[in-house]
Parts: C-alpha cells; structure tokens; sequence
C-alpha cells in the first residue's frame, strides 16, 4: 500500500475534509495546506498527484493519535523517517485505542481471520524472534474493517 493510498483510505473512513486534514497535520505541529491535501488524495495515475512521504504520513498519524487521545505531556512525538506496515498499523491501534480483541473484531468484519498470536506478533520489535512483517493484505483488510466498522454502508430503499 502507498501512503497515499492510506491518506486516502483514512479520509473516507472517517470523513475528514480538507480542514480536518489540515488540523490533523497542525497538532503534530506541521503546517501542510489545502493544495498539498488534494495532490496526496489525487488517484495514483493522475499526473498532478503528489507522492506523500514516510515522514508526512508519520505526522499525520501522529495528529491523528493526538486528536483521538489527547496530547501527552513532555516533548511532541518525533515523525518517523521510515515506515512499515507494522509501524503504521502499531500507529493506528494506538490512535483508536484498540485493544487486541478489537482489532480481531474489525478484522473479522472483512472476513478476514487471524488468531491473537498471529496479530501479537505484528507489534513486537523487529528483532524479536516472535516478530512478523506486516504484509498489505493484512492492512488492506484492516483498513476494509475500519471503513465497515466507522463508515457503514447506507441503507438503500
């Protein structure tokens, strides 16, 4: 997955506009405007679209977890240079404070299985022996929950 696409994926999810978005940047301390906003969300083939780096999507994450939980005292969290899809997935758990029985349940929502020792292992440190990369379609999926979960489909009359 690109983090444009998880930009994107976010921003249906839970409705964001383009102030919200902007907001989100401002609380990491991180001013982005309105421009910049529509070229990350452009589709991937449009010549316009802009190619959202590790650091951006880190920040924004991390306006992300401070809007949802509260900013912590002390220093503002350091945007990551480097991002993987457990590190991004490890972000959004915290932002959303799920607990592990949640994550399974919004998992399950897009039909998609894994035990708690499967997903414990996502979350570990790298150099663990227990550690297990995240692949996409483990993210897709979640990201394909988060939307059943926030953004339920409409009934249609």
């Amino acid at each position: 997955m690109t983090n444009n696409d998880i930009l994107r994926r976010l921003r249906y999810t839970f409705n964001f506009s383009d102030s919200k978005m902007i907001a989100l940047f401002g609380l990491a301390d991180y001013q982005v405007t309105r421009a910049q906003i529509s070229d990350w969300l452009k589709p991937d083939d449009d010549p316009a679209c802009q190619r959202c780096n590790d650091t951006t999507l880190a920040i924004f994450l991390n306006g992300l977890t401070i809007d949802r939980r509260d900013k912590q005292e002390g220093p503002q969290a350091r945007p990551e240079k480097r991002l993987t899809n457990n590190l991004i997935f490890r972000k959004l758990k915290i932002a959303l404070n799920l607990r592990a029985e949640e994550v399974l349940a919004i998992l399950k929502l897009a039909n998609f299985r894994l035990s708690k020792h499967e997903l414990s292992a996502f979350f570990r440190r790298s150099g663990h022996k227990q550690y297990r990369p995240c692949k996409d379609q483990v993210l897709r999926n979640f990201f394909k929950g988060l939307q059943l979960r926030y953004r339920p489909q409409e009934e249609s009359d």
